[in-house]
């Protein structure tokens, strides 16, 4: 069973950026796609990246896309979230989770097909 520990949240002003890492021991997770979701306050947990197993493909929603950058280093074991331009909106509690399957061909955005949950890191973007 793999575990993921989150790190590198924080409290940062509107505009600014934080860098997410989510580190995985247990098991390499090189074989397995990694996602990103994020739960604010009253609010589902919600999507934000997932990667390949590869590193080849990567996918975002729209809310995020062209802020927020997912990758990984297999070496490492370790899987980061580049987020710039921070709004107000963006703040929440944010997770890295594991693909269940094994060499996925398409991401899957699905949270119930990710597993090994975090406790996450809290982001707090100030207007």
């Amino acid at each position: 069973q793999v575990q993921l520990v989150e790190s590198g949240g924080g409290l940062v002003q509107a505009g600014g950026s934080l860098r997410l890492s989510c580190a995985a021991s247990g098991r390499t997770v090189s074989n397995y796609a990694m996602g990103w979701f994020r739960q604010a306050p009253g609010k589902e947990r919600e999507f934000v990246a997932a990667i390949s197993w590869s590193g080849g493909s990567t996918s975002y929603p729209d809310s995020v896309k062209g802020r927020f950058t997912i990758s990984r280093d297999n070496a490492k074991n370790t899987v980061y979230l580049q987020m710039n331009s921070l709004k107000p909106e963006d703040t929440a509690v944010y997770y890295c989770a594991a693909d269940r399957r094994f060499r996925r061909v398409l991401i899957t955005a699905t949270r119930s097909e990710y597993t090994g949950w975090g406790q996450g890191t809290q982001v707090t973007v100030s207007s």
